[in-house]
């Protein structure tokens, strides 16, 4: 599907298309199609394990572990975590 809008955008005059998949499973043929796709980057997060088969040089990976250790402090604080998201 993100391969088939990235087509679509270039066709409707995109020069550049960046994707992101915040978690990437990233089955079957997938890995070969945004490969072979105009997909300029795919950036992706660290909440799942990728095998290392699983890379590509378009993508660039993100750690959520901050953004998850925030969440578990503020929990621990009764504070709030819905701020983290604004």
């Amino acid at each position: 599907t993100i391969t088939l809008a990235a087509k679509a955008l270039r066709e409707a005059g995109a020069t550049k298309v960046y994707a992101c998949c915040s978690h990437p499973v990233l089955s079957g043929p997938a890995m070969k199609r945004i490969e072979e796709s105009p997909i300029e980057k795919l950036v992706v997060t660290n909440s799942i394990a990728l095998p290392e088969d699983k890379w590509i040089d378009k993508m660039e990976q993100l750690s959520v572990a901050p953004l998850l250790g925030e969440a578990i402090v503020r929990v621990h604080e009764n504070a709030s975590v819905s701020s983290l998201f604004e």
